[in-house]
C-alpha cells in the first residue's frame, strides 16, 4: 500500500491503488504533473510509470500511456491509466456518459455551514489580463462561454489548519468542467487550502493543495472497476491539521455515495430494458399488423380470381 507523504516527488514514488490486464490506477503525487512537452520536467505520472512498468508503455501512443482522464498538477489521489486501445475505448465511453463517479477529499478554508448542498455555478474561461489561465464563474468580469456545473459537497469534520478555522469535505463533481471544484469552493467563500491559484497568491503557506482523488468507480462490464485510496489529511501526516468535531466518517460518506449511484444505474438499466421490451412489442405489433394484412389482401385476391373463373 502506498503511503502518503509530505516529500516532494521523484520518479519511484509512484503510488499503485490497483492494477489488472487493462488498467492500472496511480495514486497521483501532488507535485506532479501527468504528462509535460517542456523538456526541463523530468518528473511526471508517465516518466514514473515507464520507470516501473517499461514493459506495459505503448509505443504507438505520445505518452506511452493512455490517461482515461485528467487530474490538475496540485491534485493528488486516484488516476486510471488504460493499457490497451480497446480498455481505454470502454472507460472512455462511461466518461463521455457520465456514469463514472469521483469524489474528492478537500480542506476548504472557514466553516462550512450546510452539511449538504449542490453547488451549480456555471464556469467560463477568465478573460481578464493576467487570468487566462483561471476559469471563473458566469457573472464575474472577463467570464466567457460559461457552461452549467454541478457539485456535491458533504461536511465531514470540522477544525483548523495552522490555527485558522477549516472544514474537510467531501466534494462530488456531478460535471466535468476544468479546476470545477476550486471554482465552486471560491465562489462560496470557502477556497481550498493551499490553492494558491484561486486565492490570488495569498494562500501560499501550506506544503501543497489540500485536494485529492479519493474514490473512483467506473461502470465496465463485465467487471466495474472500484478504488478508493487513503485519506492524506490526517494530523498523523500533517500535524498543522487539528480536527475538532466530526459530523460523519469518510467510509460511511463513500458507502452512501456509491449505494446511491448504483441504485441510479439500476434504474436507468431498468428503464434501458423497459423501453426495449416496448419497441420490441411495437416491432412484433407491426409485424402481426402486416401478416394480418397480407393475409387479407391474398383472400379478396383469390375471391376476385375465382369470381373471374365462375364468370367464365
Amino acid at each position: 500500500m502506498h503511503t502518503m507523504t509530505t516529500e516532494p516527488a521523484s520518479l519511484e514514488s509512484l503510488g499503485v491503488l490497483f492494477q489488472s490486464d487493462d488498467f492500472i490506477v496511480v495514486d497521483k503525487h501532488w507535485d506532479i504533473r501527468i504528462d509535460s512537452k517542456m523538456w526541463y520536467e523530468k518528473h511526471t505520472v508517465q516518466a514514473q510509470l515507464r520507470h516501473r512498468f517499461p514493459q506495459l508503455a505503448d509505443p504507438s501512443t505520445y505518452y506511452g500511456f493512455r490517461f482515461c482522464h485528467q487530474l490538475d498538477f496540485s491534485t493528488s489521489g486516484a488516476l486510471c491509466v488504460a493499457l490497451n486501445k480497446a480498455a481505454a475505448g470502454r472507460a472512455y465511453r462511461c466518461f463521455k456518459d457520465r456514469t463514472v463517479t469521483k469524489a474528492y477529499l478537500a480542506l476548504v478554508r472557514g466553516l462550512v455551514e450546510k452539511e449538504t448542498q449542490t453547488l451549480e455555478f456555471s464556469i467560463g474561461k477568465n478573460s481578464s489580463e493576467g487570468k487566462t489561465h483561471m476559469m471563473c464563474i458566469e457573472g464575474t468580469e472577463g467570464c466567457e462561454n460559461p457552461k452549467p456545473c454541478q457539485t456535491e459537497v458533504t461536511v465531514l469534520e470540522y477544525g483548523l489548519y495552522d490555527g485558522d478555522p477549516v472544514t474537510k469535505v467531501l466534494l462530488q463533481p456531478l460535471t466535468g468542467r476544468t479546476h470545477q471544484l476550486r471554482v465552486h469552493c471560491s465562489a462560496i467563500g470557502h477556497p481550498i487550502v493551499g490553492d494558491f491559484t484561486y486565492s490570488s497568491g495569498a494562500d501560499d503557506a501550506p506544503y501543497r493543495m489540500m485536494l485529492h482523488a479519493h474514490f473512483l468507480h467506473i461502470p465496465l462490464e463485465p467487471e466495474p472497476l472500484l478504488v478508493s485510496g487513503e485519506d492524506p489529511f490526517l494530523p498523523t501526516l500533517d500535524p498543522k491539521w487539528l480536527p475538532q468535531r466530526s459530523l460523519r466518517t469518510l467510509t460511511t460518506t463513500v458507502e452512501a455515495l456509491l449505494e446511491r449511484r448504483l441504485e441510479e444505474d439500476r434504474k436507468i438499466k431498468e428503464e434501458k430494458r423497459e423501453r426495449a421490451r416496448k419497441e420490441e412489442e411495437r416491432r412484433k405489433g407491426g409485424k402481426e399488423r402486416r401478416t394480418k394484412e397480407e393475409i387479407e389482401e391474398q383472400t379478396r385476391q383469390c375471391q376476385e380470381w375465382l369470381s373471374e373463373w365462375a364468370g367464365d
